[in-house]
């Protein structure tokens, strides 16, 4: 098996980003331009990911559905903003059955316009509301640009679809959404986020607004991690969609829609990946520890491996997912090594001299610290391990973030730390397009969102001087 060799973060992050995927065997490119296959480590991932969403979304009175891959031509034309947004990402079909088809059909880069056609049948009366739909599949968007996981051209994803009778409920919708989010990205990938609302030019193609989670990932830059769009009634209006109220009238209804995608892969690796590849927070890892027996002679096989048996037999009722590596022809050093790069959080080692102390010495995947610990109760021990790492990623994510966030008023010194060390530059913002487009020509900066969490702040805008009532966060983006 060939060694893969993977680039330090700090000579090239962007080829240190691809090594860890390659040495991890997270994704292959595909055959299609733009396109990536998921191998067995990165798909074990997403599975973690899903379970942990689909959770929290049954939870909150949502349902799953499946809606088809193909929409109508003409549907995505109903809504303006919305084919306008994503016309030039789009994917045709124009011939199937060996015959031109009567209407070109669009391998759907989103679900909203095929599922407000069916909304019209499903929703009647106040009686039918809220509607509370969520969807796991794939999209397609053709991407000139892709890099795995960030963006591909067709990519895994879960779009949530509500229909709600007022303003205020769609509204309720939206952020407890969002909220889920947050909670997801920091309870299981332990990556701290900023909730907020993005600006119009940044906005859903079609939403009334859109608030998303920012990421920061290892090299400072920003990573959208999580979108939550208010629909307003633009979809309803474009469908038909209406519902009887109680007192007898007749209005559209209020949607939004919601999605995160296998992107945050992308967000787990270069928030928490070293130069010895990529680190998994134990809530996202399927095998949380890897068991290395280390033995040189036969007889010692034996009694390490009979070892191995009683404490790991505690490990599945204690919900530890383990793997005991006996491979024969591979070196416990280079084990270490393998199971590094794939990010498995921790690591037990057990040889003959552990045995005579009833020990076993574990190895943690985020810091590389050692330590001995009793094969008594190694169940409790492990499980209490794995936690103190799932929060020692967060607080070390955390503090990474905040030592490359800034609150600049200079437009000089705004460009100089953006080019230094780059990070979240807490600016004034007149709130013009005008302002918000001129600085991402300038400096590829963008506004990543409006802080809900920000306190008002009277200032100046960090471009033209004009009034600013608030901070915004600008950075460069993946």
């Amino acid at each position: 098996m060939a060694e893969a060799k993977i680039t330090k973060r700090s000579e090239d992050f962007s080829r240190w980003y691809t090594d860890v995927i390659a040495a991890a065997e997270l994704a292959d490119y595909a055959p299609v331009k733009g396109c990536m296959i998921i191998r067995p480590n990165g798909y074990a991932i997403w599975e973690k990911m899903q379970q942990a969403l689909d959770a929290m979304f049954k939870d909150t009175g949502h349902q799953n559905a499946y809606f088809p891959l193909f929409i109508p031509e003409s549907f995505l034309h109903k809504e303006a903003e919305h084919v306008e947004g994503f016309a030039p990402e789009v994917a045709v079909v124009t011939h199937a059955g060996g015959e031109k088809l009567e209407e070109p059909l669009i391998v759907r880069p989103t679900s909203e316009t095929i599922i407000w056609h069916s909304y019209r049948n499903w929703i009647q009366s106040y009686r039918d509301l809220p509607l509370l739909i969520n969807q796991w599949g794939n999209v397609v968007r053709w991407e000139m640009r892709t890099r795995l996981f960030l963006r591909t051209t067709e990519f895994l994803w879960q779009e949530g679809h509500t229909a709600h009778a007022t303003y205020e409920d769609a509204e309720e919708e939206t952020l407890r959404m969002l909220g889920v989010y947050r909670r997801f990205a920091e309870e299981h990938m332990a990556l701290p986020v900023i909730e907020g609302r993005k600006t119009d030019r940044e906005k859903f193609a079609g939403a009334h607004h859109t608030y998303s989670i920012e990421a920061m990932m290892g090299d400072a830059k920003a990573l959208q991690s999580g979108t939550s769009h208010h629909l307003g009634q633009n979809f309803a209006k474009a469908f038909d969609v209406t519902f009887q109220t109680q007192e007898g009238t007749r209005e559209f209804v209020y949607a939004t829609s919601w999605g995160l995608s296998t992107r945050m892969i992308g967000a787990l690796i270069m928030a928490h990946g070293d130069d010895n590849g990529i680190v998994i927070p134990p809530r996202l890892a399927t095998t949380q520890v890897v068991v290395v027996p280390i033995f040189r002679k036969p007889e010692e096989r034996e009694r390490v491996m009979e070892a191995v048996g009683k404490f790991t037999l505690r490990f599945k009722p204690a919900g530890i997912g383990f793997k005991v590596d006996d491979r024969d022809q591979y070196s416990p050093g280079w084990k270490f090594n393998d199971w590094e790069k794939r990010g498995i959080p921790l690591r037990i080692e057990v040889g003959p001299k552990d045995l005579e102390r009833n020990q076993v010495v574990l190895a943690r995947r985020d810091n590389g610290q050692k330590q001995n610990a009793s094969q008594e109760g190694l169940e409790r021990t492990v499980r209490d391990m794995l936690e103190t790492i799932q929060s020692s990623l967060y607080e070390r994510a955390r503090e990474f973030r905040e030592k490359h966030t800034h609150r600049v008023d200079d437009y000089k010194k705004f460009l100089e730390i953006l080019d230094a060390d780059g990070g979240f530059l807490w600016c004034h913002w007149c709130g013009s397009g005008e302002c918000e487009e001129r600085i991402k020509d300038e400096t590829k900066a963008t506004i990543r969102c409006i802080p809900m969490k920000a306190e008002p702040e009277e200032g100046k805008c960090i471009l033209c001087g004009g009034r600013s009532e608030r901070r915004v966060i600008f950075a460069r983006a993946y």
